[in-house]
């Protein structure tokens, strides 16, 4: 169990995963929950707009994305997190101006912005997550992250859903909700700024963890191209270029068949469902009752089958409509049942995918700086495959091909996962103390 005594100490990890869970409730988890409501909650017509944003965005996200690894390495866990905290609420304050003046440049523009800024923020947060706990709690950590995290989403969809309760189908959100959104956004910029430095975060067996900075650029460099030479992360890419292209498709459907309010409350819910997968799959993935490597292979199968099964029953309801779809549907339609608890499963299995995603990598190695790149190069994999997804929702092609993408991605990625999970050890701590890497210091507190 996670101790609850480390609460009277600021610079704990469980302190340290907990700020950064409210950060990213506070940023890109109100994003999250904007892009949910469908067209950045414009009308549905601004779709295209928003995908060229979002092709923009995560075009850039890929691109910094392989070499944030060495920017956290060089300025710092927490300086790199509040500099990538900047940019969310700066794209969220361009749908608002967007949305009282028309001015679609400053969309894009945003889009680019918050790419480079999402690209460290990833990087740091990783970082923390990951390197932070013991390796017997990584999984409940993961999940405590994920809960904050999707908090945010669930806060976000609730506010819509309050102030465009009364709206009609065809309307984007209201100028109350945007500013709702930038304020929440600024706030976590602040939290970002009560993270305490990685030197001064003390595990609770006494030791302290410390990210040595590059002594030279070249270094830094060199050791994010190294990334690539590790087989494991090779075969985990497939699963990182899958882990966030469904959202193009999954946030179009929300925004072609639901009404405006009726989205808010499928966004609320798409949330809600992503805690209850990460504290499920968190807790059997720490299950100390067998060992590490077991645990990872029986959760891959666990999440196999469930995740085939729900994208298959994602197939069958996409064959009943499509991008010509132009009767919006409230709650209170009789064929709201089905489609509202698909979008809800459709939440948890992003949780499941993306918690066994960070608890995989966690379990690679402990060494902070190697697991800053690591992240780095996730979120860039991830954002390149976001990238092509939105693109491909942007030329409008038949939803149902854009279903059968996502289902196919996912299929693919299990068998090179499992490769990975096959070699993992049931502790890395003798190797990562001699590291070659030379970039995480652990000292004993005496």
């Amino acid at each position: 169990m996670i101790e609850v005594l480390q609460l009277d100490r600021l610079n704990t990890p469980l302190i340290q995963v907990i700020l950064l869970g409210c950060v990213c409730l506070c940023c890109p988890g109100m994003f999250n929950a904007l892009m949910g409501l469908g067209a950045g909650g414009s009308m549905s017509s601004n779709i295209a707009l928003t995908d060229a944003a979002n092709g923009v965005l995560y075009g850039c996200f890929f691109i910094v994305g392989f070499f944030a690894g060495s920017v956290t390495n060089t300025l710092g866990t927490k300086s790199t997190l509040t500099i990538g905290s900047v940019g969310y609420a700066l794209y969220a304050s361009a749908f608002w101006i967007y949305d009282a003046k028309k001015i679609a440049s400053i969309v894009v523009i945003a889009g680019a912005v918050l790419g480079c800024c999402a690209g460290l923020f990833w990087s740091a947060q990783g970082a923390i997550m990951m390197s932070y706990p013991e390796e017997k709690n990584k999984g409940k950590y993961v999940a405590i992250f994920w809960t904050l995290f999707n908090l945010g989403g669930i806060i976000g969809s609730v506010i819509a859903l309050v102030l465009n309760l009364e709206q009609g189908a065809s309307s984007g959100v209201s100028a109350g909700t945007y500013t709702a959104f930038v304020v929440i956004m600024l706030t976590g910029v602040l939290f970002s700024l009560v993270l305490s430095p990685s030197s001064q975060v003390v595990r609770p067996n006494g030791t302290k963890i410390s990210m040595a900075k590059a002594t030279h650029w070249k270094d830094e460099i060199k050791g994010a191209v190294m990334v690539w030479s590790d087989w494991r992360m090779m075969c985990l890419l497939p699963a990182f270029l899958a882990s966030n292209w469904f959202y193009a498709y999954q946030f179009r459907v929300n925004a072609i068949f639901f009404d405006a309010s009726t989205r808010a409350l499928n966004d609320t819910m798409y949330w809600a469902l992503q805690i209850v997968g990460s504290i499920f799959l968190g807790i059997l993935l720490d299950y100390q009752g067998i060992h590490r490597r077991s645990r990872g292979i029986l959760c891959l199968a666990f999440l196999f089958f469930i995740l085939m099964a729900i994208w298959a029953g994602g197939f069958v309801f996409q064959l009943t409509f499509d991008t010509t779809f132009s009767d919006p549907i409230h709650w209170n339609t009789s064929s709201f049942g089905g489609p509202f608890v698909l979008y809800m499963l459709y939440g948890m299995s992003d949780a499941l995918y993306q918690t066994y995603m960070y608890w995989i990598m966690g379990a690679m190695s402990n060494d902070a700086s190697l697991l800053a790149r690591y992240a780095g190069f996730y979120k860039a994999v991830q954002s390149a495959g976001a990238a092509i997804a939105f693109g491909i929702d942007a030329v409008n092609i038949p939803l149902r091909w854009e279903c059968l993408i996502c289902w196919l991605l996912v299929f693919v990625s299990f068998p090179l996962i499992f490769l990975v999970a096959n070699q993992i050890t049931e502790t890395n701590e003798s190797e990562d103390t001699e590291s070659c890497h030379g970039s995480l210091k652990i000292e004993v507190l005496g």
